[in-house]
Parts: C-alpha cells; structure tokens; sequence
C-alpha cells in the first residue's frame, strides 16, 4: 500500500509519524525530506536574529551570495551565524518538525583553489528551495505586523 497526504497540519505529521514509528518493524516508511513553506518557516522561525537575516540575504540574492559581502554585513564574523543554520536542521529532526535526511537549505561553497584552507567563497540554496523560503519569509513578515 503506497499512501501520499499533502498539506497535512504539523500537528497531523507528527501524530502519523509517531503512529508509524511504532510500527517500524512491520512498514516502510518513507517521509519526505523537501523543503515545504511551513517547514521552511517553522526553520527560519527557530533561528537567532542574525542566522535568519544571513538565510534572508541567501534567499534575496536568488540563492548564491558570496561570503566577502556577508562578511561585510556580519562583523563578527560568518561561523554564529552559519553554526545556528546547521544547528537547526538538527533540532528539527529531533523535534519531529521535519525528517532526518533533510538537506541543509543553506550550504558553504569553499574554495576550490585552496582546498586545505576551509574559508568559506559563498553559501548557495537550491533553485528549488529559494521560492519556497521566499514564501515562508512573506509569511513572517506578514504576521510580524499584526
């Protein structure tokens, strides 16, 4: 039996998937791992001030902005910033808000010519996933003025 349900609350999901974690032995589960507008706003939400401002800079830059200009908008430095991104993808398996497998929205790009040298070039987002955390940050925005 293959099921699919979309646009299912996250209550829903959480409920179902604990549902089927009890019956692991008996099933094959397969959960998503894309980025969905809720759990790209259930992500951008949890992030510090700083970490949500370096993804909206991602996202504005249609998906690739190069780490010298965050470097001039972030004083202190890109690894805060950068750390609280992972730290988030993490904690939302944990929390149940989304599956392990999901990629990282956003990802460093290191130079290829230095390989040894880990100093970030750039972070990109999947052309896919910028549409999606556009919406989830119009969905911020929109709620912040009420």
């Amino acid at each position: 039996m293959r099921i699919t349900i979309e646009g299912a609350s996250e209550e829903f999901e959480r409920k179902l998937l604990s549902l089927l974690a009890e019956h692991r032995h008996e099933l094959t589960v397969e959960a998503g791992t894309e980025w969905t507008v809720d759990r790209a706003e259930r992500y951008l939400r949890s992030l510090p001030a700083t970490a949500r401002q370096f993804a909206r800079m991602v996202v504005s830059s249609k998906g690739s902005v190069d780490a010298d200009l965050l470097r001039e908008e972030f004083d202190r430095g890109l690894r805060g910033p950068s750390n609280a991104l992972s730290r988030a993808v993490s904690r939302g398996v944990r929390e149940g808000w989304w599956p392990e497998g999901t990629p990282a929205p956003v990802t460093v790009v290191y130079d290829p010519d230095n390989p040894n040298w880990k100093r970030a070039k750039a972070y990109t987002m999947t052309d896919e996933n910028v549409p999606v955390f556009q919406e989830a940050f119009a969905r911020i925005t929109a709620t912040s003025f009420h």
